[in-house]
């Protein structure tokens, strides 16, 4: 059975949320003249957390697999 890999869908999801996120915030300010910078803040700390720790999770599992095989 094939070992599947989440994080290259996660990574992905995160990105296009990203690209989402940053055109709905943009037509929001368009219309109303107003950001919410409070949001924008949290969501992208949200998400620049999440790819930190997938990308830490990753580490640790490449470094383990090179333990074991050496």
């Amino acid at each position: 059975m094939k070992k599947k890999n989440y994080s290259k869908y996660i990574v992905t999801c995160i990105i296009a949320l990203n690209v989402l996120f940053t055109i709905a915030i943009l037509y929001v300010f368009n219309h109303t003249g107003n950001e919410p910078s409070t949001l924008i803040s949290a969501f992208f700390a949200f998400t620049t957390v999440e790819l930190w720790s997938l990308a830490g999770i990753k580490k640790k599992k490449i470094e383990k697999e090179n333990d074991y095989n050496e």
